[in-house]
């Protein structure tokens, strides 16, 4: 009897919709996941925690914009020019979206490629 009384309340916790919605942080265009700590709660057909990271300029004049937001689709994407960069990552769980996009952040690494490997083309033609 008492594994029966177990095995329906266990049945009746799983099948209850506990009406939680996603809750997420957010912010517009901010210069630092610092400034990315407010949460909000996510409407009905909001199913995912967005951030995008964007980056862009060279040297010093390296500028990055981080918006966090929640969204109803979302697909992640990295797109790296070199000088600019965005990265799109997507979370479905409470407060997921905590932390920037990171993968932008090797966009030095193709920057400092695409100029040597410039350099070196330019070597080659003057010799």
């Amino acid at each position: 009897m008492m594994k029966a009384s177990l095995l329906a309340l266990l049945a009746a916790v799983l099948c209850v919709d506990l009406g939680y919605s996603l809750r997420c942080y957010v912010c517009n265009e901010e210069p630092s996941n610092l400034n990315c700590l407010a949460s909000k709660e996510c409407a009905s057909h909001e199913k995912y925690c967005m951030t995008t990271y964007v980056s862009g300029g060279l040297r010093n004049e390296k500028d990055f914009r981080i918006t966090k937001k929640c969204a109803a689709d979302c697909s992640k994407s990295d797109v790296n020019l070199g000088v600019s960069s965005i990265s799109t990552n997507c979370c479905d769980t409470w407060l997921c979206n905590i932390s920037g996009a990171s993968s932008v952040k090797t966009s030095f690494v193709v920057m400092a490629f695409g100029v040597l490997a410039s350099f070196l083309c330019v070597l080659r033609v003057g010799l």
